[in-house]
């Protein structure tokens, strides 16, 4: 049997108003001199505002892509260097906080993410970092507590850096911060925390914590999604999903699957993640459930409303309820590249840890289906 690892490490401040310990948190941990890493959205939406009436950055960079790049982490990294930062401070989503991982990795090792990402590099060389703390002002990756950034490279494919010393020093989880998301960002982002509550739940790596956190996550994030973007005022169902977001990295040590080992390659198009996992869910729920029945059984289990359907099908009304694009052609998509894609997504690391792994021939049938 192989030798399982359990590790929950990461510091998390929870709560309305938990932006006003950030000062207090870069003190524990030494940082004098700090860098900004955030996004334009979160520039005009005032939120850099709240952050600088708290503590003042050395230096801020507000140009994170939608989907970061190697590009502006090496532009983000002057910035640092310039001001002669000693951390890095990440307010946004995903993407600020996957930049501000790469930023405080090539602060503090040779070369570049090429030769730290998995399957191409060694992402076991990959040593102490800058320290990091984590904001997020959406409800979605993770991130804040994960081990991984992903990134589009500068040859044009995108890779991931996953190390445990990526993850953040400290995240601060404060739901004021996403109340102003707008609701299709809202849809978008809480259907990837379910996702991570489903791929970690069906992910055939052994953490019984871990699955314990993960039928959480499905459970909470299932009932509180949709009142969140019918009504984004609501601080109860924008806490519930912030604290849903918050497990649901977490329990990325499990592995995820099929669903994001597809829409990691998709994303170097520049489609926004969530809505990706979001076509993509149901056709790959096809497949798993079968895979995996026991496991279907009790995800069922832990949802309202499914009475009688397929996990693929209850995610289907699901996503059509919150009025989120259900097929890659109403992205814009074309059909140029699918084999190219399914071939990657075989590849992919997180591909191993689904039920089973699937083939680039289903990956093809897949990316036809949600077409």
């Amino acid at each position: 049997m192989t030798i399982a690892r359990f590790n929950y490490v990461t510091p998390v401040r929870f709560g309305f108003g938990a932006l006003s310990v950030l000062a207090d948190e870069l003190g524990h941990l030494g940082v004098g001199r700090f860098l900004l890493v955030t996004d334009p959205g979160i520039v005009e939406a005032g939120l850099v505002e709240r952050v600088t009436a708290v503590v003042k950055p050395a230096a801020i960079f507000d140009q994170t892509p939608s989907n970061p790049t190697e590009a502006a982490a090496i532009k983000a990294l002057a910035a640092f260097r310039e001001a002669e930062c000693d951390g890095v401070v990440a307010l946004g989503g995903g993407s600020s906080i996957d930049l501000a991982k790469a930023v405080a990795l090539l602060a503090t090792h040779s070369g570049v993410l090429a030769d730290y990402v998995i399957g191409g590099g060694s992402a076991d060389a990959i040593g102490p970092t800058s320290p990091i703390i984590a904001v997020p002002t959406t409800a979605g990756t993770g991130a804040e507590v994960g081990r991984a950034a992903s990134l589009t490279l500068r040859n044009g494919t995108k890779a991931a850096c996953v190390n445990a010393h990526l993850i953040p020093r400290c995240a601060i989880c404060d739901p004021d911060l996403t109340l102003s998301l707008p609701p299709m960002l809202t849809a978008s982002t809480g259907i990837d925390v379910l996702c991570h509550g489903i791929e970690a739940y069906f992910s055939s790596t052994f953490n019984p914590p871990a699955d314990a956190i993960a039928l959480d996550v499905v459970s909470r994030s299932a009932r509180s999604l949709p009142e969140a973007v019918r009504n984004g005022n609501n601080r109860d169902a924008r806490s519930e999903m912030l604290l849903a977001a918050v497990m649901g990295g977490m329990v990325f040590q499990k592995g995820l699957g099929a669903i994001h080992a597809l829409t990691h390659p998709l994303g170097a198009l520049g489609y926004p993640h969530g809505t990706l996992n979001a076509i993509v869910l149901p056709h790959v729920l096809a497949i798993n459930e079968k895979l995996a029945p026991a496991r279907a059984t009790e995800l069922k289990s832990a949802l309202d409303n499914v009475s009688g359907k397929s996990l693929s099908v209850w995610t289907n009304d699901f996503i059509a309820a919150l009025g989120l694009p259900q097929r890659l052609s109403a992205l814009g998509m074309t059909r140029d590249g699918f084999s190219d894609f399914a071939e990657k997504a075989e590849r992919e690391h997180l591909n191993k840890t689904n039920p089973r792994p699937l083939t680039a021939a289903e990956f093809l049938t897949i990316l036809e289906a949600a077409y």
